[in-house]
């Protein structure tokens, strides 16, 4: 499975999920290599993020947006081994990570280069598969909609996922304070290590007052929540007043009965936005901001994906098993033997 050269084969394997289901209704099939144009590049996949919206998409509930492909994955990184006509950004050989729609789970992917990111001098590439996915979705949802400032107190729920163990890291690269919901001991501790000032685990302490308590009666500045469901109400009591919400998933679904006066009353901001659906130029801006902040702390090795395990891409089902199992960060395919 593993490319080391500049060649490309007419024919690679992809992953698909022909039908809705378990981790089990994931195929391995084989298609056309695409072929770069305009500013692609076409990149030999090395790692493929696994992310809880491939798991949606498995399932049939997160179809591909229009024009996208049905191969799953929206994360790369690998090797550039040829490029559109008017792709200019990089050379074949470069080493680059980066965000597409779809076919992340093949062994050649397209990627527009505005999207993309040279790759860090020193990191591997389960490392480099692993960012995308959730640091331009903390990166656009807690700095560019959420304005996280400097001694403030940020809430993640979720903190031991790959969108909480990121959103951590980035929040304390800014200066701010954070607390985080989990489900384990194991999980709190965790983020602790990375840099969490208080973890909660929900399943023994109700968050709003444990936070409450934490912060000194304050609550939270800016909150990323990922639940959605009964949390939408209960996150609005935990607010400070002029307190941010920011609502970037919907796992215990999009259906909520809320106090709006806790929003009148408090001067809260309610917000939220989706990563997948926006247009290249939308996620190139991500990119550029990314490259600026968060490039320095990833050359020095710091600010990095935390990776749970790493299947190979023969072992995708098996991949998402995990991910449908407690877990810490990220789920990673790798399309190289020895890892």
């Amino acid at each position: 499975m593993a490319i080391t050269n500049n060649t490309r084969s007419e024919i690679m394997k992809v992953v698909i999920a022909p039908e809705p289901g378990g981790p089990e209704a994931l195929q391995i099939i084989e298609r056309d290599t695409p072929t770069p144009t305009g500013k692609e590049l076409l990149v030999a996949v090395k790692a493929a993020g696994v992310n809880r919206p491939d798991i949606m998409q498995r399932m049939g509930g997160y179809p591909p947006p229009p024009g996208a492909s049905d191969v799953l994955g929206l994360e790369i990184a690998g090797e550039v081994i040829a490029a559109g006509d008017n792709a200019s950004r990089f050379s074949v050989g470069d080493r680059v990570f980066g965000l597409v729609a779809s076919g992340g789970y093949a062994q050649y992917a397209v990627i527009d280069e505005r999207n993309a990111l040279l790759a860090p001098a020193g990191a591997d590439w389960t490392t480099l598969g692993g960012i995308p996915e959730t640091y331009f979705t903390v990166w656009t949802n807690m700095i560019q909609r959420g304005q996280l400032k400097e001694g403030e107190w940020v809430f993640i729920h979720g903190g031991s996922s790959g969108i909480g163990t990121t959103a951590i890291q980035i929040a304390k690269a800014h200066g701010a304070r954070v607390a985080i919901t989990a489900g384990s001991a194991e999980k709190c501790q965790k983020c602790l290590d990375l840099g969490a000032d208080v973890a909660i685990n929900y399943k023994e302490q109700e968050f709003v007052e444990a936070l409450q308590k934490a912060t000194d009666g304050h609550g939270f500045d800016l909150c990323l929540d990922m639940v959605g469901g009964d949390y939408v109400n209960r996150n609005l009591e935990a607010a400070a007043p002029g307190g941010r919400l920011v609502q970037i998933a919907l796992q215990a679904g999009p259906e909520a009965t809320i106090n709006v006066w806790q929003i009148m009353a408090k001067k809260l901001w309610f917000t939220g936005s989706t990563l997948r659906a926006r247009s290249v130029e939308e996620k190139a801006e991500i990119a550029v901001e990314l490259e600026r902040s968060l490039m320095p702390l990833w050359e020095k090795g710091e600010c990095l994906p935390v990776i749970d395990s790493v299947y190979l891409f023969e072992q995708v089902v098996d991949a998402h098993r995990r991910m449908d199992a407690p877990h810490i960060g990220k789920v990673i395919l790798s399309m190289e033997e020895g890892a």
